[in-house]
């Protein structure tokens, strides 16, 4: 399985601990001010704001605090033009190429932090181009392998997915980024439930890591940059078997 989905796994069991450290409201709305204000407020039109937006309710975030994000990346307010989106390459434990997307308002601070955040946890920040060409930008959506096969894969086709395949408890339904959104639609209009749906960047090839050590290692460097204030996403290429997952998540 590759490391998204086992990352996204990880980080939907521990979508509670994350909101109890009062980060995550911040990051959604900094997702939405950014979006709106590179692409427009609409959504429909905005497939990044729709995600942005889409990801904001699905974690409980009020009405409100959305149309002000949105208001404020599309010019309502001062801060909205502070932030910025960035970009980070590097290498983790075994080799394994880490993206991490970040969002701020202090383009030295971020660096800074990310810098370390590598450095302490086995790590190396690269240059830019390092590992992008390594990932591609998709829709993923993620249903319980409680579902029924047959009906996913033919509401997520007709509904223009690129492909469904099962990976450990899920299925990992796959889209381009413009038709995240009305996959997601389908899929709950057919009675399918949906664990989550985010845009996100998925590797083109992958490494393994089968060693303990190094397996908790590289966990590790993935909690101390996503817990960063300023880091959105962080995405990686690596496929660590089931069981050893288990043992060190």
């Amino acid at each position: 399985m590759s490391g998204h989905s086992k990352w996204s796994s990880i980080k939907h069991k521990k979508g509670a601990a994350d909101a109890k450290r009062g980060q995550l409201f911040s990051k959604l709305s900094r997702a939405i001010i950014v979006a709106a204000r590179e692409g427009g407020p609409d959504p429909d039109s905005n497939a990044t704001l729709a995600a942005a937006i889409q990801k904001a309710r699905d974690n409980s975030m009020p009405k409100d605090n959305i149309e002000r994000a949105i208001a404020r990346g599309t010019g309502a307010g001062t801060d909205g033009e502070a932030y910025e989106t960035v970009t980070y390459e590097g290498y983790g434990p075994n080799g394994v190429a880490v993206l991490v997307e970040a969002v701020t308002d202090n383009r030295n601070r971020t660096a800074a932090d990310v810098r370390h955040i590598f450095g302490k946890n086995d790590g190396n920040l690269g240059g830019s181009g390092a590992v992008a060409w390594l990932f591609e930008r998709k829709g993923v959506i993620l249903v319980p392998d409680s579902e029924s096969e047959d009906d996913v894969t033919l509401v997520a086709a007709d509904a223009g997915a690129d492909d469904v395949a099962l990976e450990g408890s899920s299925y990992e339904v796959t889209t381009a980024p413009e038709a995240l959104a009305a996959v997601r639609l389908a899929l709950e209009d057919a009675g399918i439930a949906v664990d989550s749906a985010e845009l996100t960047m998925l590797p083109r090839t992958t490494v393994g890591v089968e060693d303990e050590v190094a397996a908790r290692k590289l966990l590790r460097l993935m909690d101390a940059l996503e817990e960063n204030d300023d880091v959105q996403d962080v995405y990686a290429n690596f496929d660590i078997p089931e069981g050893i997952l288990e043992a060190v998540a």
